[in-house]
């Protein structure tokens, strides 16, 4: 996985190439689905949710520019995998997912596996975690309509941002970096994220 499809197709942060290697995979999907763990391509972990193809995952982490001692918001844990990425490339991990049973299990699932720097915690995303903030860096595994603004507020100054905006089959991956308060967003390319729920709760 590491060889051909992160080095491969272009992921050149030795950091991250190693978190990549070093995380279980097979440990975030379902026991019939381990087969398949290691395969390019998202997998289902239920709630409507997947877990991001490593790819992905890997490109979103080596985007955040991570040295080793930041805080990072990992918004939608879903099975724990992209917080488990990043706790191997920060010094502190505080993860968001808003359905309350993945939460619990990735919970557990990350301290039994032993990353001892990741919070996960049961909320919706949209919002952030204020009690934790600022981050030097804040990820989402969930597509929005607009940089939610509790995000940016808990950006600390100088911090990135990655994520997917846009709706449906038009969705970019974008960075964003905090200047003067206000973010500064480049796009990255084009990707297939579920839609962040709490914005659609908001929605109707």
């Amino acid at each position: 996985m590491v060889e051909v499809d992160l080095r491969g197709k272009g992921i050149r942060d030795a950091r991250v190439l190693a978190a990549m290697g070093r995380v279980p995979r097979e440990r975030f999907v379902e026991e019939s689905l381990r087969a398949r763990a290691y395969g390019d391509y998202p997998l289902p972990i239920g709630h409507g949710q997947t877990i991001s193809q490593p790819f992905v995952v890997a490109l979103m982490s080596e985007l955040l520019e991570l040295q080793g001692g930041e805080r990072v918001l990992d918004v939608g844990t879903g099975s724990g995998y992209q917080a488990a990425v990043l706790a191997e490339l920060a010094a502190e991990v505080v993860s968001v997912e808003i359905q309350p049973e993945l939460a619990a299990a990735a919970r557990e699932r990350l301290a039994r596996i032993g990353y001892r720097n990741v919070e996960v915690h049961a909320g919706d995303g949209f919002f952030g975690w204020a009690a934790a903030a600022p981050f030097d860096a804040i990820v989402t595994a969930a597509a929005a309509s607009r940089v939610p603004e509790p995000l940016v507020e808990q950006l600390r100054e100088g911090g990135r941002l990655v994520m997917p905006l846009g709706e449906g089959d038009n969705q970019r991956l974008v960075r964003g970096r905090k200047h003067g308060g206000r973010l500064e967003l480049e796009v990255v390319g084009d990707v297939l994220f579920v839609p962040m729920t709490g914005e659609i709760r908001r929605q109707r």
